[in-house]
């Protein structure tokens, strides 16, 4: 339902919440391994979210990615929005371009309420809370 650059970005997301600051910035360099995908494309879905303020950066001796309590009122949806441009969470699941309530696919009407719902949680779902709930132990994340 979403692309593998977006579920990247969102673990990225979370990383920067979960342990930078203003004052303790991250390097694409410490994060990539943990995040399970090359330096170079990481880098680049970084510049990107940062580009479009998801993210804050610095650059300079100390610099790095970081979040800030502004950036955590982002939703799941502003990151794959960014990423994207809503490609995949508005597009057929077997990716039938001509696909749409007057022409259905196969499994347009089957998964409609789910994919309906799914975007719902994406809309709603803002970065601080999933930093919340992990931070409190309500959830888990392994990097």
């Amino acid at each position: 339902m979403i692309s593998k650059t977006a579920k990247y970005a969102i673990k990225a997301v979370i990383y920067l919440g979960l342990h930078s600051s203003e004052s303790h910035k991250i390097l694409t360099r410490d994060l990539y391994e943990k995040i399970q995908v090359s330096e170079s494309y990481l880098a680049k879905i970084l510049q990107e979210l940062s580009r479009h303020n998801i993210i804050s950066s610095a650059k300079g001796r100390n610099g790095g990615f970081y979040l800030t309590r502004d950036n955590g009122d982002h939703t799941l949806m502003d990151i794959v929005r960014v990423l994207d441009g809503g490609q995949y969470v508005d597009s057929c699941v077997l990716g039938i371009s001509q696909c749409n309530a007057e022409h259905p696919c196969a499994l347009h009407d089957k998964v409609g309420k789910g994919k309906t719902e799914f975007n719902r949680v994406l809309e709603e779902t803002r970065v601080s809370e999933l930093i919340a709930d992990l931070q409190e132990g309500d959830a888990y994340f392994p990097l």
